[in-house]
This record gives structure tokens, sequence and C-alpha cells, in this order.
């Protein structure tokens, strides 16, 4: 499978809101994923060829003619430092540290990722309003991925 028909499939995953596509043809195989930061990865394995992982990014034109339309250029992403589980708040029945249309300080708790079981507090680096929450509560981050959209307070 070459590189334009991974990126049409893509294409249709975003088309149809799908987060994972996993397509058989003639003895190879092609899973594609899509991460909460919006890159995908593509797993293609085949009989005579050994397995290949690629990362393709979206093009952000693309990207923001779906979904990003009408949001403010000047937002700032609230990053992970570190890999591990996200949490909104400190127990599964607490309140959130952090909610849409929120405003938040610099050094204020947004949410938690836990590492080696050990519970990391993450604070906002800026001072704004939540506008947007980017993963999943429990699940997994990657070091760098964008956990939220912060906009001017």
């Amino acid at each position: 499978m070459n590189l334009k028909e991974i990126k049409e499939l893509i294409n249709l995953m975003n088309e149809n809101g799908l987060t994972e596509l996993e397509i058989e043809r003639e003895g190879s195989k092609i899973r594609i994923s899509k991460a909460a930061s919006g890159k995908f990865e593509a797993i293609t394995e085949g009989p005579s060829a050994p397995r290949v992982v690629q990362t393709v990014g979206v093009d952000q034109g693309e990207a923001a003619k779906k979904g990003a339309a009408g949001l403010e250029e000047n937002l700032v992403a609230i990053k992970a430092p570190m890999v591990g589980t996200f949490y909104r708040s400190s127990s599964p029945d607490a309140k959130p540290y952090a909610e849409i249309g929120q405003a938040v300080d610099a050094g204020q708790v947004v949410c938690i990722i836990e590492a080696m079981k050990l519970m990391n507090e993450i604070k906002s680096e800026v001072k704004g309003k939540i506008v947007e929450v980017l993963v999943e509560n429990a699940n997994s981050v990657e070091y760098g991925q964008a956990l939220f959209m912060v906009g001017p307070a």
C-alpha cells in the first residue's frame, strides 16, 4: 500500500468520524489509528515485508475546515510534560480541576498525570480560559501531547 492510498484512507476516516481502521487485502494488512493529538499511525504488515509503522500528519488546512472553524487563532496548548495516564480530577467522584469555559491562572492545577504509580499535578503555564479538553479521562498521554487549549480570558 502506498502513501497516496494511506492518505485516502485517512480522509475516509475523517469524513466518517472514525478513530481506527483495519484493512486486509491480498495477504497484506494495514491498521490506521488516530491519536488524540490528531496524528495518525499506520501499521502495515505483509507476507514478504516486515512490520512497518508510519506516523502521518494531518493537513492543517483540511483540519481547520473540518472542526476548527470559528476558533480563535491565539490559543495556547497545555501540554503533557511526561508519559502517563491523564486524569481530570483527583478521584473518580471528584469535580474536574478544569472545565471548558473555566478561567485558569498560571500555576493553577488543571489535571493529574499518573506515571509509575506517582500522581503528578499538571499546572497551567498561562492565564486564560479553557476552550477545549483534548484528552478523555483515564487515557494514556505522550510527552508533549496537547491536553487543553487555552484562549484569552
